[in-house]
């Protein structure tokens, strides 16, 4: 995927380390999605220390409602990495799927995790990484 200029999505995003690689890959920006209060912590200690304030944004919401209520081509990359086992991640395919947020989705899920076809599906030892396009 070709990250430069992209406006970058990182949902469930933890520390925050997918969405700042992006940018050191060449994104214009990122938002990050995230609700737990530790997470939030780290991933914010995370943009200042790398002072990338500028090209950031930090939102504490539920990543699956921010995900829903996204219009078409709203970001050129989105990134999901929702908690395994959970039916998170269906709900962001299937709200992409519906809207196409996104010329890009990628997941990663459990590899038992069954998702809709349409995507390329890359298998790791306990996890995979599924990338849909429009």
């Amino acid at each position: 995927v070709d990250l430069s200029e992209a406006r970058v999505l990182d949902l469930f995003a933890g520390s925050g380390a997918i969405g700042l690689e992006a940018i050191s890959r060449g994104a214009k920006s990122c938002d990050f999605v995230e609700f737990r209060p530790s997470s939030l912590h780290a991933l914010k200690a995370n943009i200042g220390t790398l002072r990338l304030k500028e090209r950031t944004r930090v939102f504490k919401r539920d990543a699956v409602q921010f995900a829903e209520a996204l219009g078409e081509a709203s970001y050129d990359v989105v990134i999901a990495d929702p908690p395994y086992e959970s039916r998170q991640l269906d709900r962001v395919i299937k709200s992409w799927m519906a809207s196409r947020f996104s010329k890009v989705l990628a997941v990663e899920h459990a590899k038992i995790h069954e998702i809709p076809k349409g995507a390329v599906k890359f298998v790791l030892d306990d996890s995979a990484v599924t990338i849909y396009r429009t």
